[in-house]
């Protein structure tokens, strides 16, 4: 049963969004976020009226037209809300789908998964002069590399707390649905904008021969290479459900 809250609590969430980054550099802004973070990991799938599924053969594909017109996407949103200072949105994942490696610039985030396992993998953009002296492992494209700190890959499900990145932490990450569909409430403040810098990138991870049968520990620095949009990647849109939100 959907709980009596429900209304008032994305709600409070979405108000709270708008105190904490309103002044993310000002003295209250590690408290604000703290309640954000409590207020977040509250929230759960039947609060936005959303049981599990994979996105709608309705949702709909960038355009309305080819090359994707008539095929469900891997991934759709379901926007909540947005102002200048932070989007709210939902995100489903078909099983087996990827939202591929990618940044946020300049910007800080929350995740909060609501049915289903997601595996993130979470990179740090290290600065020009800590990147080592040995090159790239060759690579067919060409795009420019970078040097990363691959810090984590972990397993998220409802019961974990919300997944978190800032400017310089965990700003990089991919997102993959295991063993089923799933969803997750995302924050992003600000939100993207190419005009003013804040548009997003697309990574592939560059490694090089195989040290051994087990993965490399974590975590380890890394380099990537910025890529086009994958070819098989896109998000199509859907209605939300769940109770409005007034700001």
């Amino acid at each position: 049963m959907p709980r009596d809250n429900m209304a008032s609590l994305i709600q409070r969430v979405a108000r709270q969004a708008r105190i904490t980054f309103r002044s993310p550099a000002g003295p209250a802004f590690g408290e604000n976020l703290h309640r954000l973070q409590q207020l977040l990991d509250e929230v759960r799938a039947e609060d936005l009226h959303l049981a599990p599924r994979g996105p709608s053969a309705a949702a709909a594909a960038p355009g309305g037209g080819p090359p994707w017109a008539g095929v469900v996407p891997p991934v759709s949103y379901m926007h909540i809300c947005e102002t200048e200072n932070f989007s709210m949105g939902v995100f489903l994942l078909r099983s087996g789908a990827c939202i591929p490696l990618h940044d946020h610039p300049g910007m800080n985030g929350m995740l909060k998964v609501l049915y289903g396992t997601l595996r993130i993998a979470c990179m740090d953009t290290l600065p020009a002069g800590a990147a080592a002296a040995a090159p790239p492992p060759p690579a067919a494209g060409g795009g420019p590399c970078l040097r990363a700190l691959f810090r984590s890959r972990q397993h998220y499900t409802p019961a974990s707390p919300p997944c978190l990145l800032s400017p310089h932490t965990d700003n990089l990450h991919q997102i993959d649905a295991v063993d089923g569909p799933a969803a997750f409430l995302d924050i992003l403040a600000p939100p993207y904008d190419p005009q003013h810098g804040r548009d997003c990138h697309y990574y592939r991870l560059l490694e090089g021969p195989p040290a051994g049968a087990e993965p490399p520990a974590l975590p380890r620095e890394v380099w990537l290479m910025e890529t086009a949009q994958a070819a098989d990647f896109w998000c199509g849109g859907e209605p939300y459900p769940g109770p409005r939100v007034c700001l």
